[in-house]
C-alpha cells in the first residue's frame, strides 16, 4: 500500500494536472472539468444548503472553535539568571493542505474540525481537497463546498487519494497550487500512507487511516448501547474496527444480540457486516479491568468508551487513545459532530505517539534569547569549558570575542 501511494504521488510530481485526472478516473470514476472549484460554485452551495444542515454546522463551528482556542499555547518567558531571558512564542506555519474524505460518505464535519483549528492557530493561507463526486458532476460533494465557503475558504480542489496528498505536498504548478507546509485530515489507508510518503516534505497531523473504536465494559454496561456505538463506528467502512473489552462474558453474549438485532435494521447493513467480520474487529473478555487497561494501551485506539462503574477513574487510567469518550451518554458519534472536541485522530497505534488534531498541529514553537553584557560574562567561562570540551575552540572564542579591548 504504501509503495502504490508513493507511485502515486511521484506521478502527481511529475505529470501534475493529467496524473490528477487519470487518478480522479480511476478512483473516482472521472474527473473534475475544473479540478479547483470556482468561488461561484461554492458561493451556490451555501446559498443552497439545507437550512436545518446551516445550523448544527454553525453549533458544530462555535464548539469547535471555542475548545480549539482553550488549546493554543500561550507565550512564555523564563529568566534563567538575572539579564538571561528565554522567551518561546508559538508561531503559525504560512499554508497548510486540509484533506476531507468523500468516499461512502460525506463530511462536512471534516471540513469543521480542519478549518477551524487551522484558523484558531492564525494560519492564513489554506487550502482544501476533497475526492470528486460522480453524482456533482465530478466536483466536490456541494455540502463540503457549502461548509467551506461558511468558513471562508475559497481554495478548493476536485481530488483526492494519495494522489491528493502529493498535490498539496509538492504543488500543481498548472494550477497554481503552491506547496504546503502542514497536511491535516483523515482518509483512507491510502491517504495514510501517502501522509507518511511525505511527511518530513511536509508536516502531518498524524496517520488518520479507517476509522477505530474500542470499549472498556464491565457488567454495568448497557449492551443495547453499547452495541449502538460499535455500528456506529462500523459504519464509516469495511476496514473500520470495532473492539469490546469486557470483564463480563454476560455483557458479550448479550451485545452480539443487540448488534444482530440492530445491524438489521441499518441502511448500511452490509458495510457493517464487512467490518464486523473483518479480522479487525473483536469482542474480547478479561479477567478485570487492568487487563482491559493494559489491552486497550497497547492498541492505543482512536476512538475510546469507557462503560464501567467509576469510569472516571477507570478514563485517568488511560494512556494511549486518541480521544476517550467517558460514561453512557457520551457516544464516539457525540464527538464526530457537536461535542466539541476534534475527530481528526491518529488510527493504526499512532495515539502512543499523536495527538489529536488541533490549534498545535499548526503551530511551531520559537525561541527567542536574549542576554545582556553581564550575563553573558557570567557564564562565558563556562562556554569556553564546554567549547573546549567538544574541541569546538572558536565557539568559546565568539564568546570571549565580547570582552576583549579593541
Amino acid at each position: 500500500m504504501f509503495s502504490v501511494a508513493v507511485e502515486l504521488i511521484n506521478d502527481v510530481r511529475a505529470r501534475g494536472v493529467d496524473a490528477l485526472h487519470a487518478q480522479a478516473e480511476n478512483f473516482d470514476g472521472g474527473a473534475a472539468t475544473q479540478v479547483r472549484v470556482p468561488v461561484a460554485e461554492l458561493e451556490r452551495a451555501s446559498r443552497e444548503l439545507d437550512p436545518a444542515v446551516a445550523e448544527v454546522i454553525d453549533i458544530a463551528i462555535t464548539r469547535v472553535r471555542a475548545a480549539s482556542a482553550a488549546q493554543v499555547p500561550t507565550p512564555i518567558i523564563t529568566e534563567v539568571a538575572t539579564g538571561a531571558v528565554i522567551e518561546q512564542h508559538w508561531v503559525p506555519v504560512d499554508r497548510v493542505g486540509l484533506y476531507v474524505p468523500g468516499g461512502k460518505a460525506v463530511y462536512p464535519s471534516s471540513v469543521v474540525m480542519n478549518v477551524v483549528a487551522a484558523q484558531v492557530a492564525g494560519v492564513h493561507s489554506i487550502a482544501l481537497v476533497s475526492p470528486p463526486q460522480r453524482d456533482h458532476a465530478h466536483s466536490v460533494h456541494p455540502t463540503v463546498a457549502a461548509v467551506a465557503h461558511i468558513l471562508g475558504i475559497d481554495e478548493v480542489y476536485a481530488m483526492g487519494g494519495a494522489g491528493a496528498i502529493g498535490a498539496l505536498a509538492y504543488g500543481v504548478p498548472a494550477l497554481d497550487l503552491e506547496p504546503v507546509a502542514v497536511i491535516t485530515g483523515p482518509g483512507n489507508a491510502f491517504v495514510a500512507a501517502a501522509k507518511r510518503a511525505v511527511s518530513g516534505v511536509v508536516g502531518i497531523d498524524s496517520e488518520a487511516g479507517p476509522t477505530e473504536i474500542l470499549i472498556i465494559a464491565d457488567d454495568t454496561g448497557d449492551a443495547d448501547l453499547i452495541a449502538a456505538d460499535l455500528i456506529s463506528q462500523a459504519e464509516h467502512d469495511e476496514r473500520a474496527s470495532a473492539v469490546l473489552v469486557t470483564t463480563s462474558n454476560r455483557l458479550a453474549d448479550q451485545v452480539v444480540e443487540r448488534v444482530t438485532a440492530r445491524v438489521a435494521l441499518t441502511a448500511h447493513r452490509d458495510r457493517i457486516t464487512a467490518a464486523l467480520a473483518g479480522d479487525q474487529s473483536r469482542i474480547i473478555v478479561v479477567e478485570s479491568l487492568d487487563d482491559a487497561i493494559a489491552l486497550s494501551d497497547a492498541y492505543a485506539p482512536e476512538h475510546l468508551e469507557i462503560h464501567t462503574k467509576n469510569a472516571e477513574i477507570v478514563s485517568a487510567r488511560i494512556h494511549n487513545a486518541g480521544a476517550i469518550f467517558v460514561g453512557p451518554n457520551t457516544p464516539v458519534s457525540l464527538g464526530d459532530y457537536l461535542a466539541g472536541s476534534n475527530h481528526v485522530l491518529p488510527t493504526d497505534g499512532h495515539a502512543r505517539h499523536a495527538a489529536a488534531l488541533g490549534p498545535a498541529t499548526f503551530l511551531r514553537p520559537r525561541q527567542t534569547v536574549r542576554y545582556s553584557r553581564d550575563a553573558l560574562a557570567e557564564v562565558a567561562a563556562a562556554v569556553v569549558t564546554f567549547a573546549n570540551a567538544e574541541d569546538l575552540p572558536a565557539h568559546g572564542d565568539a564568546v570571549t570575542a565580547r570582552f576583549e579591548e579593541r
